[in-house]
């Protein structure tokens, strides 16, 4: 197992686990981080669509922390 795929179960295990938790703001951190990983992981095997969805779930995620941490 090389590290590209080993930074690709990283992010699986990070999305995933951000579903068990109960907080709201704190699941939206966590699986944004999870995220980024993919968008590197992506870019590091070439996978367009990879990169593109998770470039979009990490806005989203982000755009609703913030919008929360204003309020």
């Amino acid at each position: 197992m090389d590290s590209v795929e080993i930074l690709g179960y990283v992010a699986m295990v990070t999305v995933a686990a951000s579903f068990l938790l109960k907080d709201v703001v704190k699941l939206r951190l966590v699986n944004a981080l999870g995220a980024a990983c993919f968008v590197v992981y992506g870019l590091l095997i070439g996978s367009w669509p990879v990169v593109g969805l998770n470039i979009f779930v990490t806005a989203v995620n982000s755009y609703y922390i913030f919008k929360s941490k204003s309020q």
